[in-house]
């Protein structure tokens, strides 16, 4: 006769009786958020504050120093009437004008460039190891080195002119510099020479990230390298081209130091992006509340950039 005993086993966590175990266990859980807490106390009070502090200025008659008393959408108001009324253009609407000119050329050229070098590496060329670095190296430099740099290079006195004017190429005349009408251009030429390696490493870890797989099966179903391209690598790249985007529109947004260090604002102002405008006014003009508006503005452009790529990032992710 045998009998079937049934055992259960109940395991219970073992509770350690040791006095200071408890108020350990709380300093280890405490122990992230002190060490955290000073950089987002400081974060909270030297961006969102200023933030806040900014918008507020904007909507009194502040000058070379802060008012408190609130006079409404005035600077605004001023900034509306340089924009659409003035005759001639205000350095206002000269700077809105670049930003377009700048903005688009830059990121369009950024891009295609970038995603040009990147397949072009893509295709595993010999000395891909030394070329990479060298597309990449103006990216570490700050836009202060990028600018002077250029301005040599540029400059009719000293620069290209010059240098082909002594190797007897006279005729030839390269002055945009100098040029009230033109001088825009030159701060997109250093721009995307600064930006465009790094958007080539973008696209190329896109690239690299690609399954083979769907390559090869299109190649035996007949697909040209164009075809193949446009219709699978491209729209299979677009996470990455959101993301390029997103960076340089930011980058254009608060361009200040290229343009100083390049152009000094260009004759007349005739280079001057929203921040030259609004350092110039802040800090030169005593219009404090002008300033301000003019970078609320810039604030609320990089917002309308950013908050539809987080909110499809977001929606990406509960999918």
């Amino acid at each position: 006769m045998s009998t079937v005993a049934e055992i259960q086993i109940k395991l219970t966590p073992e509770h350690d009786a040791r006095p200071g175990a408890s108020v350990r266990s709380r300093l280890q859980d405490l122990l992230p958020k002190i060490v955290l807490a000073p950089s987002f106390a400081a974060t909270i009070v030297f961006v969102y504050g200023f933030i806040l502090w900014t918008i507020y200025l904007s909507f009194t008659n502040s000058k070379t120093f802060p008012s408190y008393a609130i006079t409404g959408g005035r600077a605004y108001q001023r900034l509306w009437r340089w924009t659409f009324e003035s005759d001639p253009p205000s350095s206002w609407y000269t700077s809105i004008t670049n930003m377009g000119i700048f903005g688009f050329l830059y990121i369009f050229i950024c891009l295609a460039l970038g995603l040009f070098l990147a397949i072009l590496l893509d295709q595993k060329i010999r000395g891909e190891g030394v070329l990479r670095p060298i597309y990449l190296y103006p990216m570490a430099l700050s836009f202060i080195v990028t600018g002077v740099a250029w301005k040599w290079f540029l400059d009719p006195g000293l620069g290209l002119e010059q240098t082909l004017h002594q190797w007897g190429w006279t005729s030839f005349h390269f002055d945009w510099i100098k040029n009230k009408d033109f001088v825009i251009y030159t701060v997109v030429i250093a721009g995307v020479w600064q930006a465009s390696g790094f958007v080539m490493a973008m696209f190329l870890a896109g690239l690299r990230g690609i399954d083979g797989e769907i390559m090869k099966a299109a190649q035996i179903d007949g697909a040209s390298t164009f075809q193949l391209y446009r219709r699978i690598v491209i729209p299979l790249l677009r996470p990455v081209f959101l993301s390029a985007f997103i960076v340089l529109a930011h980058l254009a947004i608060k361009s200040y130091d290229l343009v100083v260090a390049l152009t000094s604002g260009g004759p007349g102002g005739s280079a001057w992006l929203p921040s030259n405008f609004m350092y110039e006014f802040t800090f030169k003009r005593n219009e404090m509340a002008v300033g301000s508006a003019s970078a609320v503005i810039m604030l609320m452009t990089i917002t309308a950039i950013i908050v539809p790529y987080l909110y499809s990032e977001l929606r990406e992710k509960s999918r």
